[in-house]
C-alpha cells in the first residue's frame, strides 16, 4: 500500500514535469501513462504491493505466489539494500507473524536497509514484543538485527522515550529464569540508549536483584558500570579497574551483506548515515579476513527539529563556539566519530565526561577486538591501507589528549600474543609505546614476554623498533611521573575511569623492570647482530634516557647500563658511539653526585645502593684506563683480559691500543692530526703525538670535531680543561663510594 502510492505518484508526476515545456499536452499524457504501466510492471514495486496486502491466516505452505514475491524482495535487498518504507512495511510483516513465524525469521535475515532505517519502524517493532505471538527465536532475531543496524536508525529520541518499556523486558522472570540468552541483547540495547535520565533507583535495585539470581553476567555488569558513571551514589556495586567487554558481536548474520550493500551505495550513504563497522564480503577462505575499520562522521543522536535546545558537535565551526555551547552540546550518535573532529577531542578533553569515555572505550573495544583482532588481515594492500589509517586515528587522538584507552590497551595485550611482529609494525609499537603504567609483574607477562619472543625471533631492524618503542615509553611514565608525582602515593590511570594508585617504591620497581628489560634485550641481541651500528644506536638513546633519571625527572633511580652494552659501545669503530657513551658516563656522574649531595644534607629519604656507586666506578675506571691511560685490559682497570690470550694476539703493546690516538674510533683523526704537524715526516708515528705540548693540541684538535660528550667526560673526570694548558695526563678521579 504505503510501496504503491507513493512511488507510482512521485515518478509519475516527475515524468509529467519533464515534458511539460514540450506544447504537447498530448504526449505528456501518453509519457505519464507509459510510466504508470511501467512502474505497475516493476517486480519490486508489484512484491512489496502483494506482501503488504497479506493478511493474517495466508497460507504459506504451497503458496507460489507468496514464495516468487519473496524472493524477489530478498535478491533486491541483498543486491542494492532496501528503501525506508520498504523496510518499514517488512518489518511489520515479519513481526506481526501474518505470514508465520518462519516467514519472519526469513524476512528479519535478509532485512538490508540501503541507507537509514526509519524509528518508527522499530518502535513499531519492539511494540510487537509485547503481544506474547512471538517466538523467543524469532524476537532474539529481531534484537539483533535492532542492533545491527542501531547506527543506521535516522533518530533515537522515541526510542528514548520508551526506555522503560524497553526495560521492563529485563524484569520479566520468565525471561530472567528460563531463558539467560535473552538478556544479553536487552541489556546491550539498553546501554546504547541510557542517559542521565533513565538511571533511576528502582531500575539499578532490579538489575543488582537480577544479579544476585543469575550472576555477575558481563552484559549486566556492563549495564550497571554504565549507570554508575551517571549516577554513582546509585550504585554501590565496586567494578573492576578493567571489565572485558560485556556485549558480543551478534551482527554476523548481516554483515557480508550490509557490507556489499554499502559498498555499492557508499557514495550516497557516507554523505548521510555511516554504519560504525563495515566489514569486506565473505570470503571464499575459511580464514577470516580484515573487516572494514572507519571512523563514522558526526551524526546527531537526537532529531533537531525537537524542541530539545541542544548543539550538535558537527554544528560546530570554531573553538570559540565550542566554548560558548559548551554546556549545551550534545554527544554524537556514534561515539567513535569523536576520534575523527578535533574539536570534539576538545570538547572531550574539556568536559571529561566518564560516560563519553565508556562509550567510547565501548566502540573502540568492538572496533579492535571483535573486528580486528579474531580477523587477520588477508594482505591485501587495501586492507593494510584500511587497518593503518584507522588505527593512525586512534593514534592522533591519544597524542591529542595525552591519555591512552583502556580499550586499546586491552586490544594490545591480546595482540601481542598472536603478532608476527611485521603486520602493521609501526603503529603496534607506537600503541604500545603509550601504555600506562602498571604493576611489575603484570607487565612482565601482558607485554615484556610475548615482545621477548619476537624480539629474538626477528631482524636487526624490528630489534631497533622495539627498544625505540620501550625507550618512548620509558620517557612517557617519567614525564608523567615528574608532572603528577605526589608525596603520599601516585595515580597511574591516565584517565578519570577507575584509578589505581601505586606507591613510589611500587612505580619505581616497574621501572627498574622496564630498563633491565631492555638492558637484556640489547645485550644478547648486539651480540647476536654482532654489534649493529643502529642496535646500538638505539640502544644508547634509551641510556640517555636512564641515565638523567634523577635530575631531568625527580625519581630517585640510578641504573647502569649492562657490561654487555657498555663494553661494544666503549670498543666501537664509530666515533659517535664512543662520544654518546663519554656523554651518558658523564650524565650518571652528575645524577650521582646531586643524588649523593642531596643525601648527606637529609633532603631526600631515599638512598642509592652501594653496588651501583661501584659499578658506575668499575665502568668509569675502565673508561679512563682505556682511553686517557692507554692501560686498556691490564689489572685493575675492571677491564681486564686474561694476558695469555692477549699474548696470543701478537700485538705488541695492546694496552695503548684503544687511547684516544690509537682507538679505531679516532684512528683517522689521529692521522690527519700527525700529517698537520709533521708534514714533511715520511713515516707515521702516533706515539710522537702523546709526548708534550703534542698531547694537549691533539686533544684539543679531537674536541674540536664536535664530540662535546667526550670532552664533558674528559674533563669532569680527568682534571683536563681546554683552557688549562696542561701536558700531563691526569688520573680519573672515582666518584666515591659510601
Amino acid at each position: 500500500m504505503m510501496a504503491n502510492t507513493f512511488d507510482l505518484s512521485r515518478v509519475a508526476l516527475d515524468s509529467s514535469r519533464d515534458f511539460s515545456g514540450s506544447g504537447s499536452s498530448n504526449r505528456s499524457l501518453r509519457v505519464a501513462e507509459n510510466v504508470k504501466k511501467k512502474g505497475e510492471t516493476n517486480p519490486f514495486r508489484s512484491a512489496l504491493s502483494y506482501l503488504s496486502q497479506v493478511q493474517e491466516g495466508t497460507t504459506v505452505k504451497g503458496n507460489d505466489e507468496l514464495e516468487r514475491n519473496l524472493v524477489v524482495v530478498e535478491t533486491i535487498a541483498l543486491g542494492r539494500g532496501l528503501p525506508p518504507e520498504a523496510v518499514s512495511l517488512l518489518l511489520d510483516l515479519a513481526l506481526s507473524l501474518r505470514a508465520g513465524s518462519v516467514t519472519c525469521s526469513r524476512v528479519l535475515k535478509f532485512l538490508i536497509p540501503a541507507s537509514v532505517v526509519p524509528q518508527e519502524a522499530v518502535v513499531r517493532g519492539v511494540s510487537w514484543l509485547c503481544v506474547g505471538k512471538m517466538p523467543m527465536n524469532a524476537q532474539v532475531l529481531f534484537l539483533r538485527w535492532v542492533l545491527t543496524v542501531f547506527d543506521l536508525i535516522d533518530c533515537k529520541d522515541h526510542l528514548r522515550a520508551i526506555y522503560g518499556f524497553i526495560f521492563s523486558f529485563v524484569t520479566e522472570e520468565n525471561l530472567v529464569s528460563s531463558v539467560l540468552s535473552y538478556c544479553p541483547f536487552i541489556c546491550h540495547l539498553l546501554y546504547l540508549l541510557t542517559m542521565r535520565e533513565h538511571v533511576q533507583p528502582y531500575r539499578v535495585r532490579k538489575l543488582l536483584d537480577i544479579q544476585a539470581k543469575m550472576g555477575r553476567q558481563p552484559y549486566l555488569m556492563q549495564l550497571l558500570a554504565l549507570y554508575k558513571v551517571f549516577r554513582p551514589e546509585l550504585v554501590s556495586l565496586s567494578m573492576p579497574t578493567r571489565m572485558r567487554t560485556g556485549f558480543k558481536n551478534h551482527n554476523s548474520t548481516w554483515k557480508a551483506a550490509l557490507t556489499a550493500v554499502q559498498r555499492k551505495n557508499r557514495a550516497e550513504v557516507m554523505a548521510d548515515h555511516s554504519l560504525t563497522l563495515e566489514v569486506k564480503e565473505k570470503p571464499t577462505s575459511r580464514k577470516r579476513k580484515l573487516h572494514h575499520l572507519d571512523v563514522p562522521a558526526l551524526s546527531s543522536a537526537f532529531d533537531t527539529s525537537s524542541e530539545r535546545k541542544v548543539f550538535c558537535l558537527q554544528e560546530l565551526q570554531s573553538f570559540t563556539e565550542l566554548i560558548q555551547n559548551i554546556h549545551n552540546i550534545e554527544l554524537p550518535a556514534q561515539m567513535g566519530s569523536l576520534l575523527g573532529s578535533s574539536l570534539a577531542l576538545h570538547y572531550l578533553d574539556c568536559v571529561q565526561d566518564e560516560s563519553a569515555f565508556l562509550r567510547l572505550n565501548f566502540w573502540l573495544g568492538h572496533s579492535l577486538q571483535e573486528e580486528f583482532l579474531l580477523c587477520p588481515a588477508d594482505g591485501s594492500l587495501s586492507s593494510l591501507a584500511e587497518a593503518s589509517r584507522f588505527l593512525s586515528i586512534i593514534l592522533s587522538s591519544q597524542q591529542f589528549l595525552q591519555e591512552g584507552f583502556f580499550s586499546t590497551e586491552s586490544f594490545l595485550y591480546k595482540f601481542l600474543s598472536v603478532w608476527d611482529g611485521s603486520l602493521l609494525r609501526t603503529h603496534i609499537l607506537d600503541l604500545l609505546s603509550h601504555v600506562p603504567l602498571m604493576p611489575s609483574h603484570y607487565i612482565k607477562i601482558l607485554v615484556f614476554e610475548p615482545l621477548m619472543q619476537l624480539y629474538f625471533t626477528s631482524a636487526v631492524f624490528f630489534k631497533c623498533s622495539v627498544i625505540e618503542c620501550l625507550n618512548n615509553m620509558l620517557v612517557k611514565w617519567l614525564t608523567w611521573h615528574s608532572v603528577n608525582a605526589l608525596e603520599d602515593g601516585l595515580d597511574i590511570s591516565l584517565n578519570s575511569n577507575g584509578t589505581v594508585t601505586m606507591t613510589l617504591s611500587g612505580f619505581m620497581d616497574t621501572v627498574i623492570e622496564l630498563v633491565r628489560f631492555v638492558g637484556r634485550l640489547a645485550a644478547e641481541g648486539l651480540r647476536l647482530e654482532n654489534c649493529h651500528v643502529l642496535l646500538l644506536s638505539q640502544t644508547l638513546t634509551f641510556y640517555e634516557t636512564v641515565c638523567d633519571m634523577f635530575v631531568k625527572y625527580g625519581l630517585p633511580l640510578v641504573i647502569m647500563p649492562p657490561a654487555g652494552v657498555f663494553y661494544p659501545a666503549l670498543l666501537a669503530t664509530d666515533p659517535l658511539t664512543v662520544d654518546r657513551l663519554g656523554y651518558i658516563m658523564y650524565r650518571y656522574r652528575k645524577n650521582l653526585t646531586l643524588a649523593k649531595k642531596q643525601e648527606q644534607q637529609s633532603e631526600q629519604t631515599f638512598h642509592i645502593s652501594r653496588n651501583t656507586y661501584q659499578e658506575f666506578n668499575q665502568h668509569l675506571v675502565a673508561m679512563v684506563s682505556c682511553l686517557w691511560n692507554s692501560k686498556s685490559f691490564l689489572p685493575g682497570t675492571g677491564f681486564e683480559i686474561d694476558e695469555c690470550l692477549l699474548t696470543q694476539t701478537k700485538v705488541p703493546e695492546y694496552w695503548s691500543h684503544f687511547d684516544l690516538v690509537h682507538h679505531p674510533a679516532f684512528f683517522k683523526y689521529a692521522i690527519e692530526f700527525h700529517e698537520k704537524c709533521w708534514p714533511g715526516r715520511k713515516g707515521v708515528d702516533l706515539a710522537s703525538i702523546k709526548v708534550g705540548k703534542y698531547w694537549n693540541w691533539y686533544v684539543e684538535f679531537l674536541f674540536s670535531q664536535g664530540f662535546d660528550g667526550l670532552n664533558d667526560f674528559i674533563q669532569v673526570n680527568t682534571g683536563h680543561s681546554s683552557s688549562s694548558g696542561s701536558s700531563s695526563q691526569g688520573d680519573g678521579h672515582h666518584t666515591n663510594q659510601r
